[in-house]
């Protein structure tokens, strides 16, 4: 018998070529079931209904005339009209009985995995795969539903018809509408895979691309205790990761960023087969650690990295860890939809009026995209009030889910308690082009509605939730004809988080990158209260202990830290020149960073004292900058980052310079394979071997 006319296919029968068949997501598995599997990357099996068995179902129930009538005058834009006649679809699609042919083909089907894993009732996720859904083009967060810890064949067939019900939710039927589809011409593939025991474990997701810029040489991972459904929903804040790509091919081990997670909850299963799901509060010794060892990080990098190569563009994978089998699976993948459809030729940029000094600030989270947004709030904590929102407020509220897309459509910017960048609000925001900022924790607690705010993703990383309405300007900027002047042009960065962004503006690399962002902003503790952290006062220690858990030592963290924001910005402008300078805090900026009280002195003029050069020679200082050292050497020797040079700052003399040298030989950034480069900030230098460098007086 053809595919064409087959009720059910195996995963390993279908490939890309059959999305018309079974959909994005299950012609993707078939896909790397087939071509991947061989190159070491697991996959759960499983299989899949047809478009064909789902057509036979809207025939042979008798109802497809029906969906037709209630369906012909729908108006999306009336929020009462469009959920009575989805609830009328929903309901006609319920009452009717799947074909008994298809019934007994997804019983025998079931019954041969379940034996194929050596189980008398496996447990599997039935998961729903439209035609059209993860097409380029065509591509919208949470289309239609997923079932989890589903046993015995009664409920897997159950579950599938909940899937066909599913293509009729007030988000679905909203989404065609806008995508011009027409709604009897779509089918519904039902994908039946073997879960993997993350319940046990931990799971989450991945972008072989920045989701926020576009930026294509990083993969982004997220990961948290349990399914991966809490993270897809924004149930938890999960653990961040970025992984620079293109030296990881050449087996360096570049995580850029790791960023931990409140991970609050995780989803585990549950005995009632009405209920097979439920959330439970994570362990706090959990919470306060990262979810991925270093070597799952990688690994889950390396296979991402063949994942795009094999398809040829960025792709949004969904990953999980097997509990009992110690196993990383890959469970989904579909091509990232909203990055690689950008114009990268043209620069939007954001900025904010922020003369105004009395701007107040009231609540910061993660960032989703980077543009401002401002309005009213309006503060929705139930779906069902969601009547009540007017176009252009600013939407407010603890998650969201695709329900929630109609006013999310019409919102100027959207701020949820919950969640991470892979988030339903994120993903869908990005889809929309509107900001948003998830994650704040309190954005509930602390906005009220009618109160007007500003929501700004123009500033890095984090989301920033400003008092009042505050002007702001966009600047738009065509890269592609710029004429390029005859000398180079290096930027200046100090913002890590802007770096993959900032990577897009026609540039001969970085003439100078501050540590000192990198240190008052993600870092905030002055290196000698790390290294002392056993004699420092509790009030110290537990400020410490806010922000320096999970890693193995209080200097690994420093060392981490700065190691990863340097490396952020050389892996943006690679294979481009660097240039990182040392540390310049004058003593009363030190003395602001967490335990900095107890080791500056107050001087009468900071700007011409304890700083640069002397700083990094004197006895008590030396353990601080011997950090700096190995972060610069983790930077070029672990993350590949051979680009990254350094400047040395305020270099009195000739030979303050040269001991100045000789202290980071000591420290093993010294003559060897990889060129070198040092400069003082008032000399120059020329590129060559480690150490080569040439001062003068300034």
């Amino acid at each position: 018998m053809e595919k064409e006319q087959k009720n059910i296919l195996w995963f390993k029968e279908v490939g890309i070529g059959d999305i018309t068949l079974v959909g994005g997501k299950n012609a993707s598995l078939g896909e790397m079931i087939q071509q991947l599997t061989p190159k070491g990357i697991n996959i759960p099996d499983g299989f899949a209904t047809t478009a064909k068995a789902y057509f036979d179902f809207l025939e042979k129930a008798g109802i497809k005339e029906k969906i037709k009538e209630i369906l012909r005058d729908i108006d999306v834009s009336d929020i009462k009209n469009l959920q009575e006649k989805g609830r009328a679809v929903r309901a006609l699609i319920a009452r009717s009985h799947l074909p008994e042919d298809l019934e007994k083909e997804i019983s025998d089907a079931y019954s041969l995995m379940s034996r194929e894993y050596g189980e008398k009732q496996t447990d599997v996720a039935v998961r729903s795969s439209a035609t059209a859904e993860d097409l380029p083009n065509a591509s919208f967060a949470g289309q239609q539903e997923t079932y989890l810890n589903i046993r015995g064949d009664k409920n897997v067939a159950e579950a599938v018809k909940k899937c066909f019900i599913s293509l009729f939710t007030d988000r679905a039927i909203v989404y065609r509408e806008e995508m011009k589809f027409d709604h009897l011409k779509l089918a519904l593939s039902v994908g039946v895979q073997k879960m993997i025991r993350s319940d046990l474990s931990y799971s989450g997701v991945m972008f072989s691309c920045d989701t926020e810029n576009g930026f294509g040489d990083v993969i982004l991972i997220n990961g948290s205790y349990g399914l991966g459904e809490n993270i897809v929903k924004g149930m938890v804040d999960p653990d961040q990761y970025y992984v620079f790509e293109t030296t990881l091919k050449s087996g360096f081990k570049p995580i850029l960023e790791k960023r931990l997670g409140r991970k609050l909850v995780k989803l585990i299963y549950n005995k009632n087969q009405k209920a097979t799901t439920k959330n439970i509060s994570t362990p706090i010794k959990d919470r306060q650690r990262f979810v991925l060892t270093d070597e799952e990080i990688l690994d889950l990098s390396r296979w991402s990295v063949l994942i795009e190569d094999y398809y040829g563009k960025s792709m949004d994978m969904e990953w999980a860890k097997d509990g009992k089998a110690g196993k990383l699976y890959i469970v989904q993948a579909r091509p990232e939809t909203v990055q690689s459809r950008k114009n990268l030729a043209v620069l939007e940029n954001y900025v904010l009026d922020k003369n105004n000094k009395k701007i107040k600030l009231l609540a910061e989270g993660l960032s989703v995209g980077n543009k401002i947004g401002q309005g009213r709030a309006r503060k929705i904590m139930n779906v069902k009030d969601i009547k009540d929102f007017k176009k252009g407020e600013v939407l407010v509220t603890d998650m969201t889910d695709p329900d929630w897309v109609p006013v999310m459509k019409i919102a100027s910017a959207i701020i949820t308690d919950r969640g991470g960048r892979t988030c339903h609000t994120a993903i869908v925001s990005r889809e929309l082009g509107i900001p948003s900022v998830v994650g704040v924790g309190n954005a509930t607690r602390v906005i009220k509605t009618s109160q007007e705010i500003a929501v700004s993703c123009a500033e890095g990383e984090t989301g920033k939730i400003y008092q009042g309405i505050i002007p702001f300007e966009i600047k738009k900027t065509d890269v592609s004809n710029l004429k390029k002047p005859a000398v180079k042009i290096m930027m200046n960065v100090g913002e890590p988080d802007l770096a993959f962004g900032l990577s897009f503006v026609p540039n001969d690399g970085v003439g100078l990158a501050r540590e000192e962002f990198i240190i008052a902003n993600n870092i905030k503790i002055h290196p000698l209260a790390l290294i002392n952290y056993r004699k420092m006062p509790s009030i110290v220690k537990n400020k410490i202990d806010e922000i320096a858990f999970g890693y193995k030592s209080k200097t690994d963290f420093y060392i981490e830290k700065l190691a990863q924001g340097m490396g952020k910005i050389g892996a943006a402008f690679y294979p481009k020149e660097v240039i990182v300078r040392f540390s310049d805090f004058k003593t009363n900026e030190y003395r602001n960073l967490i335990g900095g009280e107890f080791f500056e002195p107050v001087e009468e003029n900071p700007m011409l004292g304890f700083r640069g050069a002397c700083r990094y020679l004197d006895e008590k200082f030396q353990p601080a900058f011997n950090l700096e050292c190995e972060a610069i050497k983790r930077a070029r020797n672990i993350f590949g980052l051979a680009n990254i040079n350094v400047m040395v700052p305020f270099c009195r003399t000739v030979e303050e310079g040269r001991k100045v040298v000789d202290l980071m030989e000591k420290n093993g950034l010294k003559k060897g394979g990889t060129p070198f480069s040092i400069l003082p900030s008032d000399g120059h230098r020329r590129g060559g071997e480690a150490g080569e460098i040439s001062l003068k007086e300034g």
